[in-house]
C-alpha cells in the first residue's frame, strides 16, 4: 500500500475512537447506554441494522457469488423484505406495548423467568460462537487486504471496535454503523464506476453480452428445491424465514429498532432495512460480475475475488478507501455482537439490575471472550468457520417457535416448552445431515417446535392435570 492508503485507514480507525468516546458523555444509564433512552432517529437505526448484518464475508462473498455465477443469491433478499413485514406487522407492536429492554422478557412476562433466561442464553452462546468465528473470518479477510499478520488483523479490529463500543454505548454504534454502512457501500460503487471505465466495452454492449450470458439471471428454476438453496421457492421462502427470525427474535437485530422514540418510526427502521440490503447486494453483485468480465473469468480461489481485485487493481487512494470498507463491515458486527451480548446479559440474566459502569465491564468481557475464541480457533479450519456461518439456523426456529407460542392463550408447562425447544434444534443435524438445503431448516425447525411443545403439554397435563396453571 501507498502512503495515501495508509494514511486513509489510520483516519478511518483513529476517527471511529474519537468519536465513541465523545459520545461516552451523554451516557448517565444503563437505559443510555444500551437503548439510547429511545431517541435514535429511525434513519440512523436503519443504516445500523444494514452494517450490523454485513459481516465482512459478505462483503468479499457476495462479489464472489456473482464473479462463479450469476444473481439468484438476490431471490434471498427478496425474502427478506416480506420477512421485515411480517416482523413489523407480528412483532415489534407486541415489543413496544410492554416497553421492554430485551426481547426476552416477553418470554419471561408470558411463561416466567426460567424460559426467559434459557431463550437469552440460547441467544448469548449463538452469538457469541457465530460471531467470533465471522470475527475470526474478518480477521483472515484483513490480512489478505492489507498483509498484516492474523492476529494482529484481530487485535487492531478489536481494540478500536471495543474502545468506541465501551465508551459510546448503542448511539455511537448506531452513529458509527450507519457511517461504515455508507462508506463501504461508497466503496462499492466507486469499484464498479471504476470497473466500467476500465472494461473495453460501451455500457450497452456489455450488458447485453452479460444477459446473453445468463450472467445477471436473478430467478432460479431448478426444479431441486430441497437439496438447492439457491432455488426460486428454496431461496425466497428461506428468506423470508431467516429475516423474520434474525430480525425479529434475535435480540442483536431488534436492539436497534427498540432504541427508536415508538413503533412507527422502528417499523419504518425494519422495513427500510430489508430495501437498503437488496441495494447493497446488487451493487456488489454488479461489482462481482465486472470483475469476472475485467479478470477474463480468470480462475480463483473461491471469496477471494474482490479481495484480489481490492489488493491489486485498484488505484492509490480507493484501494485505502475499499480497505476501510472491509475494516468498517468487520468493526460493524463486532460492535453490534458486543453491545448486544452485554444488553441481554444484564436485562434477562442479571435482571436489570446493573449500573452504567458495570454494563461498561460486562461489555469489555464480552468483548475479550469474542477475541480469545476468534485467536483459538484455526483459520485454515473451514469447517469450523462455516460451523459459526451457519449456526444461527440452528437456533432460529427455536426462538421463533417460543414467540409464536406466546401470541397463543394457552397455558404451557415450562417443560413442554423445553422439550419443544430441544427437538427445534436437535431436528437441524438430522436435516443437515440429510442434505436438506440450509434455506428449509428455520421453516422444519419452527414447525416442529410447535407441534413437540403442543403435543408434550397435552401428554402433561393428561397425566396431572393441576399442572395447567395460569400466566405468569
Amino acid at each position: 500500500m501507498q502512503p495515501i492508503d495508509l494514511a486513509i485507514i489510520i483516519l478511518f480507525l483513529v476517527g471511529n475512537t474519537l468519536f465513541g468516546l465523545w459520545h461516552g458523555k451523554s451516557n448517565k444509564s444503563s437505559k443510555d447506554y444500551f437503548l439510547g433512552n429511545h431517541n435514535l432517529p429511525w434513519i440512523a437505526s436503519m443504516l445500523s441494522i444494514v452494517a450490523s448484518e454485513t459481516s465482512v464475508l459478505t462483503f468479499v462473498s457476495v462479489p464472489g457469488l456473482a464473479y462463479r455465477g450469476d444473481w439468484s443469491f438476490l431471490q434471498l433478499a427478496m425474502g427478506y423484505i416480506i420477512g421485515r413485514i411480517l416482523v413489523s406487522a407480528i412483532l415489534l407492536p407486541m415489543y413496544f406495548k410492554h416497553g421492554v429492554s430485551s426481547i426476552y422478557e416477553i418470554i419471561g412476562l408470558r411463561f416466567g423467568q426460567g424460559m426467559q433466561k434459557v431463550a437469552a442464553v440460547v441467544f448469548l452462546v449463538t452469538r457469541t460462537l457465530g460471531d467470533a468465528i465471522r470475527f475470526l473470518a474478518a480477521g483472515v479477510v484483513v490480512q489478505v487486504v492489507t498483509g498484516w499478520s492474523l492476529p494482529l488483523s484481530v487485535m487492531i479490529i478489536g481494540a478500536v471496535t471495543l474502545v468506541y463500543t465501551l465508551s459510546g454505548g448503542i448511539k455511537a454504534v448506531v452513529w458509527l454503523e450507519s457511517f461504515q454502512f455508507s462508506l463501504y457501500l461508497l466503496g462499492g460503487v466507486l469499484s464498479v464506476v471504476f470497473l466500467l471505465n476500465s472494461i473495453d466495452q460501451n455500457i450497452p454492449a456489455l450488458l447485453n453480452t452479460l444477459v446473453n450470458s445468463g450472467k445477471l439471471n436473478i430467478i432460479n428454476t431448478d426444479p431441486h428445491i430441497l437439496t438447492n438453496p439457491l432455488t426460486f421457492f428454496s431461496a425466497f421462502i428461506g428468506g423470508i424465514l431467516l429475516s423474520l427470525s434474525s430480525h425479529g427474535v434475535d435480540y442483536m437485530m431488534v436492539q436497534r429498532v427498540l432504541g427508536c422514540k415508538d413503533l412507527s418510526s422502528a417499523r419504518k427502521a425494519m422495513i427500510g432495512s430489508g430495501f437498503f440490503v437488496f441495494f447493497q447486494f446488487s451493487v456488489f453483485l454488479l461489482a462481482g460480475t465486472l470483475i469476472s468480465v475485467f479478470m477474463h473469468n480468470a480462475p480463483m480461489e473461491k471469496d477471494r475475488e474482490f479481495a484480489f481485485f481490492i489488493v491489486h487493481h485498484l488505484p492509490v487512494g480507493l484501494k485505502g478507501l475499499l480497505i476501510a470498507g472491509v475494516l468498517s463491515a468487520a468493526m460493524s458486527t463486532h460492535s453490534s455482537a458486543i453491545n448486544s451480548l452485554a444488553s441481554s446479559t444484564v436485562n434477562d440474566i442479571l435482571g436489570g439490575k446493573s449500573s452504567l459502569g458495570m454494563s461498561r465491564w460486562i461489555s469489555f468481557a464480552w468483548a475479550i471472550v469474542l477475541i480469545i475464541i476468534a485467536l483459538m480457533f484455526d483459520a485454515g479450519n473451514k469447517a469450523i468457520v462455516m460451523v459459526g456461518l451457519e449456526i444461527a439456523s440452528f437456533t432460529y426456529g427455536g426462538l421463533l417457535g417460543l414467540f409464536l407460542l406466546s401470541k397463543t392463550k394457552r397455558n404451557f408447562h415450562t417443560a413442554s416448552l423445553a422439550i419443544g425447544l430441544v427437538a427445534s434444534m436437535a431436528i437441524v443435524f438430522v436435516l443437515k445431515h440429510y442434505g436438506l438445503a440450509w434455506s428449509w431448516f428455520i421453516l422444519i425447525s419452527v414447525t416442529l417446535n410447535i407441534i413437540v411443545a403442543y403435543g408434550v403439554d397435552v401428554m402433561i397435563k393428561a397425566v396431572n392435570p393441576e399442572t395447567d396453571r395460569q400466566n405468569p
